[in-house]
């Protein structure tokens, strides 16, 4: 967000506002941020290297087009959340910074937005697991779906396995996976 500029009004942590709040303030931000950069990590991805490395692949990511349209390297980062080894971008991370940081507000609610999108255009491809309302939590009836209907590509299948949902830790762990060995424990 641009320095100087007021803030825009409303701006908030993005679990406190209603959707239509969201997409209201998503738009507004985008008309003054001065870059808005997104990046993803797909099911298959965090099922691969897990939760944590994919979140930081996803913001490796973003940065990595925000040099092109920003027209300089980011010197500095906020994060929201703990400090992430591996970045490698110097960042200061606030946990809970949604609900403590202008910018990381304003970064909450354009990724919001843009999952909630994502959900509904899933959602008509995959009739039945009510992703239009549910965007894809683990809701009673998205569990239902998933008994009735089974996993799709865009489900984490290491997050959806019966042994841990039940938290049967003396479980096998899954063999499917391609899991790099840097990610597998020595132990």
């Amino acid at each position: 967000m641009p320095p100087g500029r007021r803030a825009i009004a409303g701006v908030d942590d993005s679990k406190k506002l209603d959707a239509a709040t969201r997409v209201v303030l998503a738009a507004r931000i985008r008309e003054q941020a001065l870059v808005v950069s997104l990046g993803a990590a797909s099911a298959r991805e965090i099922d691969r290297i897990n939760i944590y490395h994919a979140t930081v692949l996803a913001m490796r990511r973003a940065l990595a087009r925000v040099p092109e349209r920003l027209g300089c390297e980011p010197n500095h980062v906020l994060v929201d959340g703990k400090p992430l080894r591996t970045l490698g971008t110097v960042h200061t991370a606030v946990v809970k910074g949604d609900a403590k940081c202008y910018a990381i507000a304003c970064a909450s609610i354009v990724a919001k937005v843009t999952r909630d999108r994502l959900m509904h255009a899933l959602a008509v491809r995959y009739d039945g697991y009510a992703w239009e309302r549910n965007s894809g939590y683990g809701t009673a009836a998205h569990r239902a779906a998933l008994d009735t209907h089974g996993l799709t590509p865009h489900h984490r299948r290491s997050f959806c396995l019966d042994e841990q949902v039940a938290l049967l830790l003396d479980a096998a762990p899954p063999t499917d996976l391609d899991i790099p060995s840097q990610f597998i424990p020595t132990e």
